[in-house]
């Protein structure tokens, strides 16, 4: 109990003295998690999830079932194959990214399509037939009649984008394979703990972990709150 209470006191330390080092992290964790999040929902699960929902095609179901399956795809894994392809000697090593920032957004975005993907379909699928229908029934037409249903399902596809920013932030898989924890440059808050914790640097650990639950909890918060008002989808659909 005393080094979780010390732990505390910490973090609370290092939060208050502004400690540079600190701030790095946490803010190049922020970014990292929050520029992947935006990438995979605005340009993949929220189009490809629309497509998917809103059109039949032979297969469907499997590449419904599929998605989901892949909800629980490890990030070492994930880590691993982006490793592969990006390595100097790999297909794209040529783009020079590797133990990079940008490598690093591109293994998370991968890493969180799916559960955006998948949670996108389902919010789509969970609203009530008859709202299409009856805009239908009035002369919309249908691109209009799933703009309207997108906006219904707005809680639910906002939803998928705060657990996608959540798995973001807190993987420690892919940061490590693919960023190499190289500090000032890729290290986040989950290779610092993981470091500060081999080191056996407990106290610091668990602060820096408590700053890292403080920054997801902020996040997902406001994005909640964002998304019981106007939204980002009430946003980009409002003059349609």
């Amino acid at each position: 109990m005393g080094a979780l209470w010390d732990a505390i006191v910490e973090a609370i330390r290092l939060l208050a003295s502004l400690d540079p080092d600190v701030y790095k992290i946490a803010w190049r964790s922020l970014w990292i998690a929050l520029t992947s999040s935006a990438i995979a929902f605005f340009f993949i699960a929220l189009p490809f999830g629309s497509l998917i929902h809103f059109n039949n095609f032979p297969g469907k179901t499997a590449l419904i079932t599929l998605i989901q399956t892949l909800f629980s795809l490890p990030t070492v894994a994930v880590g691993l194959i982006v490793w592969v392809v990006f390595t100097r000697s790999g297909p794209l090593g040529s783009l020079d990214l590797m133990f990079t920032p940008k490598i690093m957004v591109i293994g998370q975005a991968i890493l969180v399509t799916p559960v955006m993907l998948g949670l996108v379909i389902s919010a789509l699928r969970g609203v009530d037939k008859a709202v299409p229908e009856t805009a239908a029934a009035l002369g919309a037409n249908s691109l209009q009649s799933s703009i309207i249903t997108i906006r219904e399902a707005q809680f639910g596809i906002m939803t998928a984008l705060v657990l996608g920013f959540g798995r973001a932030v807190s993987e420690v898989g892919v940061a490590m394979m693919v960023g190499g924890n190289i500090d000032g440059y890729t290290r986040t808050l989950t290779t610092a703990i993981t470091l500060e914790t081999s080191r056996a640097e407990t106290e610091l650990a668990l602060a820096l972990g408590f700053i890292l639950i403080f920054i997801a909890v902020f996040v997902n918060v406001g994005l909640l709150l964002i998304s019981k008002r106007r939204g980002p989808i009430g946003w980009l659909l409002s003059n349609s």
